[in-house]
């Protein structure tokens, strides 16, 4: 391990604790807003990088580490986007009942077709 960087226990740390519950609850806002999934990318890029900033200031981590970065991007726009797509097949189902059905946790159907 590198000194001054934390490494992976961190990574889980806070990742896991603050920053993957903003990304979960972020992608389940804007699926509840209506608005396209992309909005999901900004989202996360921002959390990342607070993930990053938490990191260096309480546990000495490097602010500017590429690769940790990169995880916790990736960690936080797949949590995002999977509680995206939940919200949205949920909404999708249950306000229009006479459309729809559940055709598994990330997709619906239509009735007719």
């Amino acid at each position: 391990m590198v000194p001054g960087d934390a490494g992976f226990p961190l990574l889980l740390g806070i990742g896991t604790g603050l920053a993957v519950g903003a990304a979960w609850l972020t992608g389940q806002a804007i699926a509840e807003s209506w608005r396209p999934a992309w909005h999901v990318l900004p989202s996360a890029i921002l959390l990342a990088l607070a993930d990053r900033f938490l990191a260096y200031a309480l546990f000495g981590g490097s602010l500017l580490s590429g690769p940790a970065a990169l995880v916790t991007l990736g960690i936080v726009l797949a949590l995002g986007l999977a509680a995206y797509r939940l919200r949205q097949v949920k909404k999708m189902v249950s306000q229009y009942p006479w459309l729809y059905r559940r055709a598994g946790p990330f997709h619906w159907r239509d009735i007719g077709g």
